[in-house]
Formats: C-alpha cells, structure tokens, sequence
C-alpha cells in the first residue's frame, strides 16, 4: 500500500497565498495523489483562524472536489491541526478515529460530500500508518518550544495555569488542556474577521527575516537585536519559556526538532518513525539525518507546506525548505520518502497563479439545484 501524506495547505488563507487554490498547482500535485492507495491529510488543511469558517470552506472545495475524482473511492484521512481544530466535535483526551458521514452535516460532512465515493476518516491527535509509522500534526510541540513567537508565549502562560508538568509522561488531554482553550478563541475571533492579514506571529517574523537579498532594515535590526533578547529575558525571568532569543536558520530547525522530540516521547509513542508538519520546515534534507530524532531515537520527518511566504525563502527553491510543494511516501516497507512537486517554479510564477486561483464551482448534491459556474 503507497500513503501520500501532505500537510499545512491552510485552505483559505488571508492573505492568498494558499497555493492550492490555484487549478495550476491542483494539476502538479493531482497525479501523485492518484497513484496512492490512501491519502493522509496531516493537519491545517483548512485556515480557521483568519476568517470565517464558510470562506474557508468555499476556498477548500475546488481541492476536494477534485480530490474526490483522482482518489476514486480510496481512503482519505484527515487529522486536524492548530489552525483547523475547530473542525473536532468536542475536545478529545485520547486518540480516536471515526468516519465522517455525509448525511451528518456541517463542515466535515460537506468534505465528505465533495469526496464523492471516498470515505472520510477522522482521527485525531495522529494517525498510524504503518506499524512502525505513525503521523501527527505536531501543534503539540508548541508547548516545548523555546522560538518566542507570539502563539508559543501565550501557550506558556496557558501551560502554568493547566499545570503542565515539566517531565514525565503526558496525555493527550494534558496537552489539550493548554492548546485548546487558545484555539478555540482564536476561532472565535475569526468568525467576525473581515480583512485578515495573518497572525501577529508571522507578522512579525516576516519583518525580522525579509532581507530580499539585502542587510536587514533598521527595523527589523532593532527588534531582532534588542527588543527580541530583552523581551526573553524578561520572560525567563518571569518563569515563562525558557525561550531562546536565536532566530537563525539551525535554531529555529534545531528547536522545532528538539521539541517535536519531546512530544514524541512523553506521548509515549510507539513508531520507528514518526511524520508531523507544523512547522512547514521540510525535512530532513540532504545532510540533516542525524538531527532528525527524539532523544529515545525515533525518527522524525516534516511534510513541508502549501503556503507561499516569500519572506522565508531563498532565491533558490532547492535552498528553500520552507518552499512549498513538500510530501511524504510511505510504502510497506522501508523509510518514509519525501517529494518536493513545486521545484519547477520560482518566486515570479507565484503571484500571477495565486491572482489566476481557479474560479470552479463544485456542485453540492444536497443543494436543490446546481449554480452555474461563474463568468
């Protein structure tokens, strides 16, 4: 059996750049799709955190309407990340897995609509596919990262008052107990956004890593220099973090290895390897194997990203983990592989795509007539 998995599309991404809207980029990755056996949705399929959920919704369906045509009534699982939580019924303390009926309504059964013959399986915090493979989303690794991004300061607060422990094994409800309550605000919020421009995290990381091939501004040489290493020591001492003030490329990696390390292990899980995304950082490439593991020596791979951020990328695609494209093969046997399908753009195709997104229109079964498609 072939698993495609691919994660963090972000379906309706505030600004556009959700390359998946785009029918061009939809007619690179459909053939890989259709060779698989079973699709593994691993996460932040839909973006429910900056703006309504019906946008989303309507931005996702062109994908998975002709997701339901090339899969032909195979499997597609989908795994909820941190910024498509919202789509669980109610907060989960264990793993579970459940099919989604059309007939149940709501978001996750218009999915299943548009899937046709495809059944739907929801699970939920991963996914074992394989014996010795299991994926998950990897929001969780939030709660030990030491980047001071915004979402990962708020989380340490959210950790004290859940009292999560510093060691020892965790639960799957201990971890939702620090995230979900977040999450769920930031829906709240969304739901009456109307020009969304991202979240303060990448707001800002965006002026602290966009050089475009120059030094950085004086802006960002002041927050990257001196606000950044103050406002963490601060925190440090407050009894917050510990965070790292580094924000260079290794760091960054190192860290969100380090801490999707320590999910791993104090979840307890039982893989050879282990498949996330998250951090939309591809990996590993050529030359980072030996970095790619928990301390109990469990493999780790990142499925990359759909998203085109220009501001984290280099002007080389194959320089540029961050590039979007990224996938993950898992057969019977052997390492999980990983492909990268959008080598063959570069930064200028980008905008005239996203400007071109497919305009489809997907006919709902249940509506009581088909609209016609738009001019």
């Amino acid at each position: 059996m072939l698993t495609l998995l691919i994660s963090d599309m972000h379906l309706g991404a505030r600004p556009v750049n959700d390359v998946l809207r785009s029918h061009m980029v939809r007619a690179k990755l459909m053939p890989w799709l259709a060779r698989a056996d079973r699709i593994v949705l691993l996460g932040d399929a839909l973006e429910l955190r900056q703006g309504p959920i019906d946008a989303a919704l309507d931005a996702a369906r062109p994908f998975f309407g002709e997701l339901g045509e090339v899969v032909a009534g195979k499997p597609v699982v989908l795994v909820p990340g941190n910024h498509d939580h919202p789509l669980l019924p109610e907060r989960p303390t264990r793993q579970f897995e459940r099919v989604v009926r059309p007939a149940e309504g709501g978001p996750l059964g218009q999915m299943a609509t548009w899937l046709n013959r495809s059944e739907l399986l929801l699970s939920y915090p991963g996914y074992r596919v394989r014996d010795d493979v299991y994926a998950i989303h990897g929001h969780y690794l939030d709660c030990h990262n030491t980047v001071p991004t915004v979402e990962n300061m708020l989380i340490s607060v959210s950790k004290r008052r859940a009292n999560l422990p510093e060691s020892g094994p965790l639960s799957v409800a201990d971890y939702e107990n620090v995230v979900a309550p977040l999450y769920q605000m930031g829906f709240k919020v969304a739901q009456r956004a109307r020009n969304a421009t991202g979240t303060p995290s990448k707001r800002a990381w965006a002026m602290l890593a966009k050089t475009d091939g120059k030094p950085p501004g004086l802006a960002a040489r002041v927050l990257g220099g001196a606000v950044v290493p103050s406002g963490v020591a601060a925190l440090n001492r407050l009894g917050f973090g510990p965070f790292n003030p580094e924000i260079s490329g290794p760091a960054l990696r190192r860290a969100g290895i380090r801490a999707m390390g320590q999910v791993v292990d104090r979840l307890g899980i039982e893989a050879e390897h282990v498949i996330f995304g998250h951090t939309h950082r591809l990996g590993p490439l050529e030359g980072e194997e030996p970095d790619w593991a928990s301390e109990r020596g469990i493999r780790l791979h990142n499925c990359g990203n759909w998203v085109y951020e220009p501001e984290f990328l280099d002007r080389s695609p194959a320089a540029s983990p961050y590039w979007p494209g990224g996938l993950i093969l898992v057969e019977d046997s052997g390492p999980p592989r990983i492909e990268r399908v959008l080598m063959d753009l570069r930064h200028e195709d980008f905008g005239p795509i996203l400007e071109a997104s497919s305009r489809v229109h997907w006919p709902d079964p249940r509506d009581s007539e088909p609209s016609p498609p738009p001019p």
